[in-house]
């Protein structure tokens, strides 16, 4: 058995939430972006990842208009990059500290709020994606300084990190870190030793990218002939054998799923329900491991 729930920034959280990232292929169809998420919300979803550059402001002013505090959704944000429209790529890196400090000030007022439960800072130090350079390179205490200002100020709650390596955590440590989020997944578990000090610090360990993503080059879970056989043999789909597996993993890990699509939204909210004996476990942890450092971009 799994158990249903875990810790995150000293509240008890259902281990399933939304990733708001996917709410931007909804950006001209608004009714339905609102109804998804109220739909996540009346499925049990209570913890919601999000950022100011997710659809240039559109994930989080979708959370300004559906969420109320008699909801009691957690909202995790995030900071590090800003949206870059016209650019390349749809986010351009924001690592400075004043650039931080912008950047929480942008969530606050996208999502209407005057304090951030939890704000995670991406670091970009590992996993797939882009790396600092010139004068986005930037020393951790340099940035923690800011953000344990920010909380002192009242402006954020609690502090995460993402997108980190084991030294950056055990660095961090002092500071009171509430979440790590990294790349990991059943096909890419090279961060293990991260997860399990998370765990052991009372840390919540929540994995993007968890099925592979999208990005050309990442490994995938769905492409598994492993997971393939065992999905087949529960009845439920490859994606959802990748998920379950994680809740399996380790007891602080925190699912944020996301999708623009509510029979998808269900699906992923069922994996709750999928238990694994000990050989399907065996079966899925002798999956090799494959790197997940792919460049973007």
């Amino acid at each position: 058995m799994i158990t249903a729930t875990a810790s995150l920034a000293a509240r008890t959280v259902f281990r399933i939430g939304y990733g708001a990232l996917q709410l931007e292929r909804l950006h001209d169809r608004r009714g339905e972006a609102v109804a998804l998420l109220r739909r996540a919300i009346e499925l049990g979803v209570d913890h919601v990842d999000t950022a100011q550059f997710y659809g240039f402001g559109f994930a989080n002013d979708v959370l300004r208009e559906v969420l109320h505090p008699e909801d009691g959704v957690l909202v995790v944000t995030k900071v590090g990059a800003d949206p870059n429209p016209g650019g390349d790529l749809p986010l351009r890196l924001a690592q400075r500290p004043e650039q931080l400090r912008a950047s929480v000030e942008d969530n606050l007022r996208g999502l209407g709020l005057d304090r951030l439960a939890v704000v995670n800072l991406r670091r970009l130090d590992s996993g797939p994606g882009l790396r600092p350079e010139g004068d986005q390179v930037v020393d951790l205490d340099d940035q923690l300084a800011v953000m344990t200002a920010l909380r002192d100020e009242g402006k954020i709650g609690a502090i995460g990190l993402s997108g980190i390596t084991l030294d950056v955590l055990r660095r961090a440590l002092p500071a009171g870190i509430v979440c790590v989020q990294n790349a990991y997944g059943l096909v890419s578990r090279g961060d293990e030793e991260v997860l399990r000090l998370c765990e052991t610090e009372g840390i919540a360990w929540v994995p993007f990218f968890p099925l592979g993503g999208a990005i050309p080059g990442l490994p995938q879970v769905t492409d598994e002939p492993a997971v393939l056989a065992v999905a087949e043999s529960l009845g439920v789909t490859p994606a959802q054998v990748g998920l379950a597996w994680l809740l399996h993993h380790a007891p602080n890990v925190l699912l944020i799923p996301g999708t623009a699509n509510a029979v998808h939204l269900e699906a992923n909210m069922a994996v709750s329900e999928i238990t694994f004996d000990a050989a399907t476990l065996a079966t899925l942890g002798a999956i090799e491991s494959r790197s997940n450092e792919v460049p973007i971009g």
